[in-house]
């Protein structure tokens, strides 16, 4: 066989295995019982335990070391409709080139609300459905709700912080890797790091300061024996409005934070663009559009993504279709918490980022 047509057979396999490639980030099918949460999740975790409201409105279950901080959550299934047509949009916008998928993150309240709270929150489980019912048949609904359920009596959500606890987004990202048709590694396939005493954010929020009494372990998982390297586009910003940017600068994924901040561990908070490249060489580049909860999912899939993107749904400086095409991203990923879904000002500014 000659040079020329080596370079041909080879250009010729190239373009196959691009449009494989293709083909494989747009013919996922979802069937329609991946669109409905079906399960009866019953608390056995601690659902006999006494319950108290702070001034501030913050449930308090329990006492002693094992106490629990709650947000009560008040949405309805129709509040989430207006979140679907932001999903729905993206699809519009970006059309077959590019998978859109609404990942619905629960907050603790779904899981660990007391019989004698359940008053005081309302149902997460209705409001995510009412989410999956209203999104265009194009856009794949992720139902985290279902696995985070069935490993509730695990350490998935933290009992001192608003935010979920690292192995909470170990299995939304499986879950978000089975619907994207992409691999994924047991969590075996990662060294467990610990920050003892953590104590987060609900002392402040709760306004009960009983909660420094129950400190607990903060946990998260770093990959092995794979390759990544992550660069940051950093913000100045005031309230998530940005004041300034810093040039591209490469540094560590995983950061070393202890006390109230231990949560910032991944990337280093929210003010920021990422990008992170991986040695899993498939053609699928996701972005994830999301809140502080969103930061503790990317971090499971450098096995499962060439590249990873990752934007918050409060602070964003550039044009969301160019940012698109620029970065060749072939998944997005929707991954707001159930009460920021509801908010107007974070729809608004994640529609406000396609023509910004």
């Amino acid at each position: 066989m000659t040079h020329k047509s080596i370079v041909k057979a080879l250009a010729l396999i190239c373009l196959f295995t691009s449009s494989v490639v293709a083909l494989q980030a747009q013919t996922i099918n979802q069937k329609p019982e991946d669109r409905k949460i079906s399960i009866n999740y019953v608390n056995k975790v601690n659902a006999d335990q006494p319950a108290r409201k702070t001034a501030k409105g913050i449930i308090i279950v329990g006492t002693g070391k094992d106490m629990r901080a709650l947000e009560p959550f008040s949405g309805t299934a129709t509040s989430g409709y207006s979140y679907a047509d932001v999903a729905n949009e993206y699809k519009r916008v970006f059309g077959e080139k590019v998978n859109v998928y609404c990942m619905p993150i629960p907050t603790a309240a779904a899981f660990y609300t007391p019989d004698a709270a359940k008053g005081w929150s309302r149902d997460v489980k209705t409001f995510i459905n009412g989410v999956f019912e209203h999104l265009s048949d194009s856009v794949f609904a992720v139902d985290i709700y279902t696995p985070l359920s069935q490993h509730a009596d695990e350490h998935i959500y933290s009992r001192t912080d608003h935010h979920w606890a690292p192995l909470g987004g170990y299995y939304a990202a499986k879950k978000l890797a089975e619907v994207a048709g992409v691999p994924f590694k047991d969590i075996s396939n990662y060294d467990a790091d610990t920050v003892h005493n953590y104590v987060g954010t609900m002392p402040m929020f709760s306004g009960d300061k009983s909660l420094k009494n129950a400190p607990e372990d903060f946990i998260y998982y770093t990959p092995r024996d794979v390759q990544y390297t992550t660069t940051y586009i950093n913000y100045k910003t005031s309230n998530y409005r940005i004041l300034s940017q810093a040039a591209p600068k490469q540094d560590r994924f995983f950061f070393n934070f202890q006390g109230t901040s231990a949560y910032c561990t991944f990337m280093g908070g929210d003010t920021k663009i990422v990008k992170v490249e991986t040695s899993t060489k498939n053609g699928r580049r996701i972005l994830f559009i999301k809140d502080s909860f969103g930061n503790a999912v990317p971090g499971y899939l450098f096995y499962s993504f060439e590249e990873i993107h990752v934007i918050d749904s409060r602070c964003f400086n550039k044009n969301m279709k160019k940012y698109v095409e620029d970065n060749k991203i072939t998944d997005i990923v929707l991954d707001n918490n159930i009460t920021h879904m509801g908010m107007k000002n974070i729809r608004s500014n994640i529609i406000k980022y396609l023509n910004q």
